[in-house]
């Protein structure tokens, strides 16, 4: 994870509500700091990253408070660390830096680890649980229902392929998995066809239950 000292226009700077893990700023604090600002108080730089397909944009990754508080007292420019992440998740890395100096209240923690699960659904419970200050069984219960319908979506999905004729190391590569985890998979397939069968015929449609 590669991070460069830069001094940019505050302007550039925007406050992504995508990867802000908290569910607002504290304006108390806010005023605390701008107070700070005007004594002289140093604070270290802000982390900042490019912002996606917004040229000359960086998005905050960590300093809410402290950009908020610099707005507020007329700078112009401000020290940045811009960072590269690397395939790091923004959301869980600003999740991180947030419960340094104050943990994430519990829905905070509880609407990270959705957004980022939805986002991603390979990430591990316990790597959620590290970036929001969480027990791994903690974060279990936050996307219990959302983990139960991506599994239900692969389930369909490999079972619609499996029943087109698409061989299993066809279906592993379509859905990015591995053969073996297919092959799971379609063990449980007359469980699951099972399910689907009595939702038809409780009057649901194809479209409904798929």
């Amino acid at each position: 994870m590669k991070q460069e000292l830069s001094q940019i226009p505050i302007t550039s700077i925007i406050l992504d509500e995508a990867i802000y893990p908290r569910t607002g700023i504290d304006h108390k604090r806010v005023g605390i700091f701008a107070e700070n600002i005007r004594d002289g108080f140093k604070f270290d730089p802000i982390e900042v990253e490019l912002a996606p397909e917004t040229p000359d944009t960086y998005r905050l990754l960590d300093g809410a408070h402290r950009w908020s508080a610099y707005k507020s007292t007329g700078k112009d420019s401000v020290k940045v660390f811009i960072k590269e992440l690397n395939g790091t998740d923004p959301l869980l890395y600003a999740a991180t830096k947030a419960i340094g100096p104050k943990q994430l209240t519990e829905e905070e923690a509880r609407d990270t680890a959705r957004r980022a699960y939805a986002g991603n659904s390979s990430l591990s419970s316990v790597n959620i649980g590290k970036a929001i200050g969480r027990a791994r069984q903690t974060v279990d219960v936050y996307i219990a229902d959302l983990r139960a319908a991506t599994q239900q979506n692969k389930d369909i999905k490999i079972f619609s392929m499996n029943r087109l004729g698409i061989p299993q190391d066809r279906i592993a590569k379509r859905l990015g998995m591995d053969q073996k985890t297919v092959h799971n998979h379609l063990g449980k397939m007359p469980v699951l066809a099972n399910l689907l069968n009595a939702d038809l015929s409780q009057g649901f449609t194809v479209a409904q239950v798929a």
